[in-house]
């Protein structure tokens, strides 16, 4: 699997570039200053490589591979990266798509970029504090938002416990 990050410097660099606008949009970390930065070195040696692919290079885990796509437990699901809560157990369904699933954020622990990547136009959500990509939402989710946020299970740690409630707004 090739980073959407490598293959667009490597289309500029070939000077097919304008390709990129077509097929890939920049992420929002990369022009958005964070309350989280770290170097690229730094995000490497506190992430797994896999981990490192997910939130720093907007990959995709395979579906069915996160074992918190079946995590049941009451708990918090936070970014890997920063540690910030990003969703309550609370707002996760089972959407039998292979990535976890919620239907609301931890109020604004998440924000939505544009991503028009591979000809298709998605809203890719990344956490508010470090920027980290976590996956896309899409409103195909159940009742009360109508949302599905599809999130990487590798881009997310667990801890159970009370799950915090979850406040629409």
């Amino acid at each position: 699997m090739i980073p959407r990050r490598v293959f667009t410097a490597a289309l500029a660099a070939t000077g097919l570039g304008s390709l990129s606008g077509f097929l890939f949009t920049p992420l929002a970390q990369a022009a958005k200053a964070y309350e989280v930065t770290r170097t690229e070195a730094e995000w490497k040696a506190m992430l797994t490589p896999d981990q490192f692919e997910v939130l720093r290079q907007a990959g995709t885990e395979r579906p069915y591979s996160s074992p918190l796509d079946k995590e049941k437990r009451a708990g918090t699901f936070s970014c890997a990266g920063c540690k910030q809560a990003l969703f309550s157990s609370a707002a996760k369904f089972d959407s039998r798509t292979g990535w976890p699933s919620f239907y609301a954020p931890i109020g604004k622990a998440v924000e939505k970029t544009a991503d028009n990547s591979l000809g298709m136009s998605r809203d890719e959500v990344l956490c508010s504090r470090c920027g980290g990509h976590l996956g896309h939402v899409f409103d195909d989710g159940p009742k009360p938002t109508g949302l599905r946020y599809c999130m990487n299970g590798l881009a997310m740690t667990f801890a159970p416990g009370t799950a915090p409630p979850v406040v629409l707004s």
